[in-house]
């Protein structure tokens, strides 16, 4: 049987029991029904969050949600579409990593940096790290966003803005949407081209780092540069 909230006993309420026992002890559809506020006239808020969260499967699903695909669902109109899309993208901004000052010494530490930036990317994103002489963030750049199994790696892109911030360290990154890091014969053939390339002006590819889902591959690691 489907109850509207306010139906509902206080204690079930989403926003009661946030108010009770604090944010992490609510649901997934709990939170999600929060954000959405209310349901329609036949179904409550609750039920339409939950019927989100079949629709996508899980919340890694719903991270790729266009606006398109969430009008798609009964009682979610563009109004809704667009507040969840934003609050999603506000916990992603939320949980990227702040580059001030940060010095990245090992692989791990720039798979950490990066995992928030494009781990969830449905499309191969290329990044690049630009590091000064003690290894500490000068700026991060998308160079280029390519397909699903495939991005466009072009030297001159990758200097570039080596060569205007005064970097002398470059971290390459880009991610597998596959969630597989394994790197690709393109991808050591365009990782020694770009190390050729960045030799002739003294600089250093200190790592090209591939981001998969909760994993990683270092060339640097696996002495690979």
């Amino acid at each position: 049987m489907s109850f509207l909230v306010k139906e509902l006993p206080a204690s079930d309420r989403p926003r009661e029991r946030l108010l009770k026992y604090g944010v992490r002890s609510l649901s997934d559809h709990e939170l999600l029904a929060i954000i959405l506020r209310t349901g329609t006239k036949n179904i409550s808020v609750i039920d339409l969050a939950k019927q989100v969260l079949i629709e996508f499967q899980n919340l890694n699903r719903l991270n790729e949600a266009t606006i398109s695909e969430l009008k798609r669902i009964r009682g979610i109109g563009e109004a809704k579409a667009i507040e969840l899309l934003a609050s999603i993208e506000l916990g992603r901004r939320i949980n990227l990593p702040n580059s001030s000052n940060l010095v990245l010494t090992n692989p791990f530490q720039s798979f950490a940096y990066l995992k928030e930036i494009i781990q969830n990317e449905s499309q191969e994103h290329l990044i690049c790290i630009y590091l000064n002489t003690q290894s500490e963030v000068i700026t991060t750049r998308t160079i280029s966003i390519g397909t699903i199994n495939q991005t466009i790696i072009n030297p001159k892109d990758v200097l570039k803005w080596a060569l205007k911030h005064s970097a002398s360290g470059i971290i390459i990154a880009h991610n597998h949407p596959s969630g597989n890091p394994a790197p690709s014969n393109q991808d050591f053939l365009v990782t020694k081209k770009i190390i050729d390339a960045a030799r002739l002006m003294d600089i250093i590819i200190v790592d090209h780092i591939i981001v998969g889902k909760n994993r990683y591959y270092s060339f640097l690691e696996n002495k690979k540069l």
